[in-house]
């Protein structure tokens, strides 16, 4: 690298990254709380609404294993403006779907494009902000998303007000998209706007750091599992715990709002506002987590959604369910909230410092997988029981993670050093 390089500057990576980012999260953000509603206005039963809902994140698990190979050939840029045109096919299908099949294949389809626009803003800032300001960046990045998330709803409240219709709140995400596209196709070359970048050399080619990053991350997975299967099988159960509990909360809060008559731009409204409360502590769980240890931020934040989902299963017959969903909403979001960033804290505690993508894209998988999981164990027990019996099971599981986590964190990952000092290695168990 040049030592005439000129000096990094936050505003620079605005334009190129924080933006489009926050564009995309606001549309995403915009459509989660409707989906489920949508998909009930089409004639979907609570549990095949659930279901519909519940394939974005799985889209975002099966995203996660082609996306690395596509940006290491294509570039970080061409994969976001790519992965926004994926998704504004996938919305359109929303929007004219007929019928809850039509409307899963669209979800299924935005939630690949997320799976791509995530790993390439990730390995865009890794190529182009330096070592140095890496961290505060990828939380900065983080933040953003979390931000769009609590944007989105309220301009989904506003819109659905305005057209009487629920599927109206795809056109945000349409819109968002092509703004984000335009963006990223009108600035200028990263390359030129940041200078020189770091580069490797991976499989004979010469490789940006970052799209190198997404290719390992993506290579060899099933095997990095089978290799890594000793802390996977242990931390990783509560990783992938910790993954079903965040997604069973973006499916349950519009379901049980539906099964309790809550109209559509309220329940935009209330999920926007716990939106809020969670992006309030993004910054707070960093501080606790680096100061304290990963477990005080994992083991609060597990048991408050397991005990969340137990207290909203309770409540759906009562008169003043609507106080307790809007309660409960909120208090899921302070546990979610506290837990920020854990997920991403740990991969990089656990992961082998000389080689880490591997792992990160293994550890990442399993988080996923348990996020996929959790909308099929909604649906399924939904369908044959209640949605209340559904709610209840999740919390159990809830309950058991922070059992896990209680039981192995301690032995993968060690304590931060006196003066908030980041952890030295946890590349293996500490006895």
């Amino acid at each position: 690298m040049s030592t005439s390089e000129p000096p990094f500057r936050w505003r620079s990576i605005a334009l190129p990254a924080l933006l489009p980012t926050l564009l995309f999260s606001i549309g995403e953000g915009a459509i989660i709380p409707i989906i489920p509603i949508a998909a009930n206005n089409l004639g979907a039963t609570l549990a095949i609404a659930g279901l519909v809902a519940g394939i974005l994140t799985i889209g975002e698990l099966f995203g996660n294993i082609p996306s690395g190979w596509l940006i290491a050939r294509v570039g970080e840029r061409p994969a976001m403006i790519g992965a926004s045109g994926l998704s504004i096919v996938g919305l359109v299908i929303c929007v004219i779907a007929p019928n809850p099949v039509a409307l899963g294949f669209g979800v299924l389809l935005v939630g690949l494009a997320t799976a791509v626009f995530a790993l390439a803003r990730h390995a865009f800032m890794t190529s182009f902000v330096p070592i140095a300001y890496r961290a505060r960046a990828l939380s900065t990045l983080g933040g953003t998303f979390r931000l769009g998330y609590f944007i989105g709803p309220f301009l989904t409240a506003v819109t659905i007000s305005l057209t009487g219709t629920a599927s109206s709140a795809f056109w945000i995400h349409i819109v968002m998209c092509l703004s984000a596209a335009i963006l990223l196709i009108t600035l200028p070359d990263p390359t030129a706007t940041f200078g020189s970048v770091r580069t490797v050399r991976l499989a004979g080619r010469t490789m940006r750091e970052g799209e190198a990053l997404a290719e390992q991350e993506s290579a060899g997975l099933f095997r990095t599992i089978y290799n890594s299967r000793d802390v996977l099988t242990r931390l990783g159960l509560g990783a992938a715990l910790i993954g079903a509990l965040r997604a069973s909360r973006q499916v349950v809060l519009p379901l049980w709002a539906v099964s309790i008559g809550i109209s559509e731009p309220d329940t935009a409204i209330i999920i926007g506002i716990a939106g809020a409360v969670d992006f309030a502590l993004f910054y707070a769980s960093g501080q606790i987590m680096d100061r304290f240890g990963r477990l005080w931020s994992a083991l609060p934040s597990m048991i408050g959604l397991g005990v969340g989902h137990l207290a909203l299963s309770l409540t759906h017959d009562l008169d003043s369910n609507v106080s307790w969903f809007i309660g409960v909403a909120m208090f899921l979001s302070l546990a979610n909230g506290i837990g920020s960033g854990i997920l991403m804290t740990l991969g990089a505690d656990l992961a082998d410092k000389s080689n880490p993508a591997p792992f990160l894209g293994a550890w990442r998988f399993t988080g996923n997988l348990g996020g996929a999981g959790a909308p099929l164990i909604i649906a399924g027990v939904t369908a044959v029981a209640s949605l209340s019996i559904a709610v209840a099971t999740l919390g159990v599981f809830g309950l058991l993670g922070a059992g896990v986590i209680a039981r192995y964190l301690p032995r993968f990952s060690p304590r931060p050093e006196r003066g908030g000092a980041g952890p030295e290695s946890a590349a293996g168990p500490a006895g």
